[in-house]
């Protein structure tokens, strides 16, 4: 049984039951029966049925004209439907008996109200995001889940989407407005899912690959570039030429200058074709530390391996040594050896042609200079080929005189000093080489020149009194000069015991350690000096003090004999 007082069954209705009345002649229809011994409840207020046609439209007499009675079971006054008189079961709307129990009252109230609320749910404009500028900044953000569109069982309010990185938060260029466009469904503002949203969401997707992208090429970019580099410098793979090279080229290689300075000369003459290639070949080739400054006669495109080879066999490059403050004259004589010349042609040459041998416009040219060409034929190791003419030589030896005195800039250093002119400080460099016996002593002895230059000192009195400006205007070199009486009656005019200050020129060709000495002497009032040995020199401010350092040199040299 249920609440009703019947079941779902086709039992027919207890006709003694006084809450159901007798049947009525309206199909079976039982009439409605009144309340007897209770008081009837008030009508509840009326409301707008959502289902008119399930109303009576007999108002609320029956059908026989009276008032129909409040019914607990039907408060409204509804009307059941007919009850067949045989079953006692009440037909559905299809006149099929009792497919399913009548609907209670409360049921269909409950249904009017959720019909009116989801009728004006509908009628209810869709929410719109307040633009940004016309939120409250006290106001949080809303969560907001990307749910599925805008389904009714959603929550009672939409949420604004997350905001984007600024990166990817740009808007498209035909974007430009801030306030959303009316989407195709009507409801303002576009579609969380629409297709413009997608389009864009797929640009900056697009966009963000790109820049990654372009990060990891610069990236591969770089290490490739260094990995090269690295991988050139360390596996031996910088360019080179193949074979041993054609033609004749001179090239000259500086002093002090290391492997890396060599290699980079040569490949700005055209002798190899990189650097690497010949620090290459030198890192292989044992022989190749003891490569000498010098000129060399070379071959163009060469390999880098061929270029050592034939910097190191003498053979090959045909070099000739000129050592440190060798005079013009024994330089001559070993050119004419070098070349089989017959001796005196190089002397001869030098003395005919030394003004179209390239000397500086300061070379001093008078009558007086025993040999225009002394101090300008550089000490180094040149490349002399059998064929080659003394002319070219000397032009070599020239150049490289000039190169090495404009980087120690002569001329300027010769004003500090109060010199006339450079060839007076390449004279007092010539009498530093000839006069010092080694050279860690030269800073001293070019001391030794200056002050003896001084036209005021009690010691010397302007006179620099060097036998090697006698030997070498008598062309000689020995330590037996004569006595000091006999030097003074000498007349000449590199004759230094006669005649004050310094010689017309330079009296040998001085190296680069003389030169330095010259341009930057060591500070004393020493006016004398003797070497003892190589590792002792005595320096004197006074004669007397001189003369007790010269009997300590003979009886040094004494004791040896």
């Amino acid at each position: 049984m249920t609440e009703y007082g019947r079941g779902y069954g086709s039992e027919p209705w207890h006709p003694e039951d006084p809450l159901y009345g007798e049947q009525g002649p309206y199909g079976g229809q039982a009439q409605q029966p009144q309340w007897s011994g209770r008081q009837s409840a008030p009508h509840p207020p009326q409301q707008p049925d959502p289902y008119p046609q399930q109303q009576y439209h007999g108002g609320w007499d029956g059908p026989q004209g009276g008032h129909v009675p409040y019914d607990p079971y039907d408060p409204y006054g509804q009307q059941q439907p007919p009850v067949d008189p045989y079953s006692g079961a009440s037909p559905d709307y299809y006149g099929r008996p009792d497919a399913y129990p009548p609907p209670h009252p409360d049921h269909l109230r409950q249904q009017a109200q959720h019909a009116q609320q989801m009728q004006q749910t509908q009628e209810q404009p869709r929410y719109q995001p307040p633009h940004p500028a016309q939120q409250s900044p006290q106001q949080p953000e809303p969560y907001y889940d990307d749910g599925p569109g805008d389904d009714w069982r959603a929550g009672p309010e939409p949420r604004e989407p997350e905001r984007e990185h600024a990166f990817f938060a740009d808007r498209d260029e035909d974007d430009e407005s801030d306030d959303p466009d009316p989407g195709e469904d009507g409801r303002g503002g576009r579609d969380r899912r629409g297709k413009k949203n997608n389009k864009k969401n797929k640009r900056r997707s697009g966009r963000a690959c790109l820049v990654v992208f372009l990060l990891f090429a610069g990236a591969a970019g770089t290490v490739g570039y260094f990995g090269y580099d690295f991988f050139v410098s360390h596996f031996g793979l910088s360019p080179d030429y193949e074979g041993e090279g054609s033609g004749d080229i001179q090239v000259d290689i500086p002093d002090g200058s290391p492997l890396s300075e060599m290699a980079q000369i040569l490949q700005e003459k055209g002798v190899i074709k990189s650097a690497g290639a010949f620090t290459e070949a030198a890192g292989e080739n044992k022989k190749a530390q003891s490569l000498q400054p010098g000129t060399y006669t070379l071959r163009k495109k060469m390999s880098g391996a061929a270029a050592i080879e034939l910097m190191l066999d003498p053979k090959s490059r045909n070099g000739l040594t000129i050592r440190e403050g060798l005079r013009s004259a024994d330089v001559y004589k070993l050119i004419d050896q070098k070349l089989h010349l017959k001796a005196g042609t190089t002397k001869g040459v030098a003395k005919s042609d030394a003004k179209n041998l390239g000397l500086p416009s300061w070379a001093d040219d008078s009558q007086k200079t025993k040999d225009p060409l002394e101090g300008f034929l550089y000490p180094s190791t040149y490349s002399v080929g059998g064929t080659a003419k003394p002319q070219a030589v000397l032009k070599q030896m020239v150049a490289r005189a000039n190169q090495v005195y404009q980087r120690y800039d002569l001329e300027g250093n010769a004003r500090k000093l109060h010199l006339s002119s450079p060839m007076q400080l390449l004279t007092v460099a010539s009498l530093t080489q000839a006069e010092g016996k080694y050279k860690h002593d030269f800073v001293k002895v070019a001391r030794v020149v200056y002050n003896r230059l001084k036209p005021n000192n009690t010691e010397t009195y302007g006179l620099l009194d060097f036998d090697s400006t006698v030997n070498y205007a008598k062309s000689q070199s020995t330590l037996d000069t004569g006595s000091v009486d006999n030097l003074r009656n000498f007349n000449d005019p590199y004759n230094t015991y006669k005649f004050k200050g310094l010689p017309p020129g330079p009296i040998g060709n001085p190296g680069e350690v003389a030169l330095k000495s010259a341009i930057d002497p060591a500070k004393g009032n020493w006016y004398y000096f003797v070497s003892i040995n190589p590792e002792k020199t005595l320096f004197a401010e006074t004669n007397e003090e001189h003369e007790r350092n010269r009997r300590i040199y003979e009886k040094e040299h004494g004791k040896a004999k």
